[in-house]
């Protein structure tokens, strides 16, 4: 491959969105690393290629569509839980393509109950796939960002932080990662990496994916609810060329990104069910989290040099 194309690792690429994140990116020159935990046999799927939202799209189908197709792919089995197999995946990015440009972290569990209807080992599945899974992959990349002159982009699928995501206590574990958006984006720029950006992002309309399939009790008015995922992955490619300060640190969604960032407003090509305009499941507006004294943090101390005292 070409040592000045750009290379993304997708992370949860299997089907559904993550799928269509990989493909997009790849007819848009990237080379991409598929990493998901399922693999199957793809010279073996029929029909190929298989229904993007059904168990027979796994990152070796994607693979395949992405090759068939012209485009510089790769994939590799990763479980996020286990940093030591993130941080090989990492590696074997590196060793493949030659680089690492983009990190799309698309991997997570979702669970909408009470506390009380909410077993602590699926608190705990969560823990480890949402943000300890983010966390190993953010800090296994990091260091091929310094290698490219921290040069890089990360984009994450959490929420904006909002009321909602704390009716279910549980979703702490989805607003802890955008929280780390915020947080790494603050060291980007007090560390002054002008060309390093984080960024987060969260469909306004439910979109169809494996986890809006099992709702068809009414299929017709099921559909008319849903977008198509190509709205997520051109949000996401429109994010990766702004300028890094315009994204950021930005927690926000595909419709109101391509809205108000890149002037989209005719949406009916993303509607699953022609003509339908989708519900959005997201509020018209969020809170402004800033303060004006969000600078001023008082004495701090590294904590190597707090160590040294002790």
């Amino acid at each position: 491959m070409s040592t000045t194309q750009s290379v993304a690792l997708v992370m949860g690429a299997s089907r559904g969105i993550g799928r269509q994140v990989a493909i997009d990116l790849s007819k848009n020159g990237y080379a991409v690393m598929l990493a998901a935990k399922t693999t199957s046999d793809a010279t073996k799927t029929v029909p190929f290629p298989p229904d993007p939202n059904s168990s027979q799209s796994t990152i070796n189908t994607v693979e395949r569509e992405i090759l068939e197709a012209g485009g510089q792919a790769a994939s590799i089995a990763v479980d996020v839980r286990d940093a030591e197999q993130i941080e090989h995946a990492v590696d074997e990015t590196v060793g493949r393509f030659g680089k690492l440009d983009v990190l799309v972290y698309n991997s997570g569990a979702i669970w909408w109950s009470s506390v009380e209807n909410t077993p602590l080992k699926r608190f705990k599945l969560m823990q480890q796939i949402n943000p300890e899974g983010l966390y190993a992959t953010v800090q296994a990349v990091l260091p091929h960002f310094e290698k490219n002159n921290w040069k890089g982009r990360i984009v994450v699928v959490s929420p904006p932080i909002y009321s909602r995501f704390f009716r279910g206590r549980q979703l702490m574990l989805w607003v802890g990662m955008s929280v780390l958006v915020k947080g790494l984006a603050m060291d980007f720029v007090r560390q002054d990496r002008k060309d390093m950006a984080i960024t987060s992002i969260w469909p306004a309309s439910s979109i169809e994916s494996a986890a809006t399939e099992h709702n068809k009790a009414s299929d017709k008015a099921h559909k008319k609810d849903l977008r198509k995922p190509t709205i997520f992955s051109d949000a996401i490619l429109e994010m990766l060329r702004a300028p890094t300060g315009t994204v950021n640190g930005l927690l926000d969604t595909d419709e109101d990104f391509l809205r108000e960032k890149c002037g989209v407003t005719d949406f009916s090509k993303y509607s699953v069910f022609p003509g339908s305009t989708p519900r959005r499941i997201m509020p018209a507006k969020f809170p402004v989290l800033e303060v004006a004294e969000q600078d001023d943090e008082g004495q701090r101390m590294d904590s190597t040099k707090l160590r040294a005292k002790m």
